[in-house]
């Protein structure tokens, strides 16, 4: 066995690269030193899966892996840049550093074609977003995005975070990479310029999220969070605590978290413990919080946790709850780090994906009581959670998105190389790629029609956002929030479904190798479970669909937005064959929808809730498959138009019209069985006895 390159000293090592009887082989090491050969001339979906050390020269970081840190690796200087045909992404560019590039192209015509681009563009504050300033923001994140944090995604997830003598690491690149993102300002874009804010819309604001959490999830969660309690302070924070704090959240030199549940409690929140006492000008908080996303970490300067907590006088329920903002640090009133607070890191979670995101469990006030500071008013802190929450519902939702194209991009890199079986469509002898299986391309469509609808919704639920918050005119405003209010659960719960769906497809259009770890597929889907439970729970988002936003105005608003989805469906006039089944799907979706929407109203009306929370679910799947495809209906004669003018790139857009179409004939015939489910009634889901589950 002869082996060549460059002797690289490896903490963890798995795999060295060698040349055997002239061939190039991988070589495993195992728990006692011996060798397991791998040909990756017949594997090359494993390389691509390897994370990166040396970007500018490619040389593969063979490292994180097994425990042996006195082991080397010989890593063949160049190899792969000479014996390997790396896989191409949609436009036909190799990318040998990182498994994800960022779909600009769909992402600027999701926004600007399909999501109100031209109204926010002329709201207060919003001037400024031109087109060609979001081609240009757009490009610099995606480089961000691909180039820093894509290739720390394998890495966080081998290493994870971890709790070292009180003091919770991350895992290596994490420190450098949230540098570089505060430093490039996009911890500010969406926030207010009198706090440092950039004051851009929140609809660039979601589309750049969709980049962070589809180039690294774990990372992108401490931003997200901080978003969340900039969000909180901002609307409900005093001039005092403003000042003193939002400037370097804003920045992101300092971040935040959001501290609601607890051991016992769960989602029910008015189940909390944790205490407030008044002292002076501040409150003393003592009790534990869980499940506290990037709740210790060494990234950020400071630390400004969000408490939910109880005073002792205060009434039962959710009601007598009360929010603090409780530092790491204490601060001046200049916002100056002084002293460290009572709280700490009693452990992190060991998890089912997201592991470089620490999930820690938070004590409180084991010393005395940790400092606090008062939130609005006493007794209003749940209320004012919930006008944040539906940002952070968004953000949740656009996780899902994000995986969902992640594991779209990794499964359609792999079938373009993997050659496995002959061609059944042309009948042609010898093996093909299995990109020219029709199951196999039935997968990737169904993977991209699902996350090219499901993004259409989010940044149109986000433009929606931005016309509530900017317009001038008050009943424009009611309005836009009335449908914001209603897409808000089912961008957050139909979306993250869908990053668990997407990523489950990735998973099988790998085949085998999709189950090994090591290609990285399997990361996704691990990854993308916890948006369906975090942020409420799917299910809640269900109840929160059907008991409040469909109830509340007797299905107002929800019967003004199918009228406005009829309008795109009535109103073709069908000359154009190559659309119509489309047409003809969405306008049969719109169908079930009404009927299960009336049945809801009469059946909730009724005082039968248990009936409409047995339907709320598949009630909600329908409203997101339906908005789905109204929205690629919409995108489908965007694209036509452009093609009968000339305009863009011609082969982007028919593969806009083909996407469309196969999301008519393969997605919205599910809307029929999902109106029947919602529509079913609770007789036999409450007919089971406890003990015979």
């Amino acid at each position: 066995m002869e082996t060549a390159g460059t002797e690289l000293p490896c903490r963890r090592l798995q795999y060295f690269a060698m040349r055997f009887s002239g061939r190039l082989v991988i070589a495993q090491v195992g728990e006692f030193g011996r060798f397991q050969c791998l040909n990756l001339l017949r594997r090359p979906a494993l390389w691509p899966s390897l994370p990166i050390a040396d970007q500018s020269h490619f040389v593969y970081n063979l490292t994180n892996a097994c425990s042996n840190s006195k082991t080397k690796a010989l890593i063949p200087s160049g190899f792969f840049v000479s014996g390997v045909d790396w896989p191409r992404n949609r436009k036909g560019q190799r990318n040998p550093v990182a498994d994800y590039t960022a779909p600009i192209a769909d992402m600027r015509f999701a926004a600007t074609r399909l999501a109100d681009f031209a109204e926010v563009t002329a709201l207060p504050g919003g001037e400024e977003l031109s087109e060609d300033l979001l081609d240009a923001i757009f490009a610099q994140a995606g480089k961000f995005a691909s180039g820093v944090l894509a290739p720390l995604n394998r890495v966080g997830d081998l290493e994870g975070s971890r709790l070292e003598n009180g003091v919770v690491r991350t895992p290596e690149g994490w420190l450098g990479a949230y540098r570089a993102f505060v430093d490039g300002g996009w911890n500010a874009v969406p926030f207010a310029p009198s706090y440092g804010g950039q004051g851009l819309p929140w609809l660039l604001g979601t589309a750049l999220q969709e980049m962070w959490h589809s180039a690294n999830m774990a990372f992108s969660l401490c931003p997200m969070l901080t978003q969340a309690a900039v969000e909180a302070i901002s609307h409900h924070g005093s001039g005092e605590l403003k000042s003193r704090f939002l400037p370097k959240m804003v920045s992101g030199h300092w971040a935040g978290t959001m501290n609601l549940t607890e051991p016992h409690a769960g989602s029910d929140l008015a189940a909390i413990r944790t205490r407030a006492v008044r002292e002076n000008s501040h409150y003393r908080i003592r009790g534990q919080k869980v499940f506290i996303t990037y709740g210790d970490h060494e990234l950020a300067d400071n630390i400004i946790h969000l408490v939910l907590a109880r005073l002792p006088d205060a009434p039962e329920g959710v009601k007598g709850i009360s929010l603090f903002v409780v530092p790491k640090y204490l601060t001046g009133v200049n916002g100056d780090r002084g002293e460290r607070n009572d709280l700490r890191c009693v452990s992190l979670e060991h998890k089912m994906g997201i592991h470089a995101s620490p999930t820690a469990v938070m004590s409180y006030g084991d010393n005395g009581g940790a400092v606090g500071f008062l939130v609005g008013e006493e007794n209003k802190g749940l209320q004012y959670m919930f006008t944040t929450m539906n940002n952070a519902r968004l953000s949740v939702g656009v996780q899902g998105i994000g995986v969902a194209e992640r594991a779209l991009q990794k499964a359609g890199d792999y079938a373009r190389q993997r050659v496995q079986g002959r061609d059944i469509v042309s009948g042609a002898s010898g093996p093909v790629t299995i990109i020219h299986h029709p199951d196999v391309r039935r997968m990737l469509l169904t993977m991209r029609a699902l996350t090219e609808a499901s993004r259409a919704l989010a940044y149109f639920a986000a433009a929606k956002l931005d016309i509530a918050n900017r317009h001038h005119d008050a009943a424009t405003r009611r309005q836009a929030q009335a449908v914001v209010d209603l897409l808000i659960p089912v961008v957050k719960a139909w979306s993250t479904e869908i990053g668990s769906e997407a990523a489950s497809l990735g998973v099988q259009v790998h085949g085998g190798m999709g189950y090994i770890e090591e290609t990285g597929a399997a990361q996704f889907m691990r990854d993308a479970k916890i948006a369906e439970i975090y942020e409420g729970t799917n299910g809640i988002q269900a109840n929160d669909l059907v008991g409040r936003k469909l109830i509340r105005d007797g299905g107002a608003a929800a019967k003004s937005f199918m009228e406005t989805m009829r309008l795109l469906a009535s109103g073709y006039d069908g000359r154009d064959q190559e659309l119509s089944q489309l047409l003809r799907a969405l306008a049969t979706g719109l169908d079930h929808l009404e009927a299960a929407s009336n049945w809801m109203l009469s059946t909730h009306g009724a005082a039968d809730q248990k009936a409409a929370a047995a339907g709320a679910m598949p009630y909600l799947r329908l409203w997101g498959t339906v908005a789905g495809g109204w929205l690629m209906a919409k995108a489908a004669l965007a694209a036509k138009s452009d093609l009968a003018s000339g305009k863009g790139d011609s082969s982007f857009l028919r593969a806009k019209i083909i996407t469309a179409r196969f999301y008519g004939q393969h997605i919205l015939p599910r809307a029929s069985g999902l109106a029947a489910a919602a529509t079913a009634g609770a007789d036999t889901v409450m007919a089971m006895p406890d003990e015979a589950f």
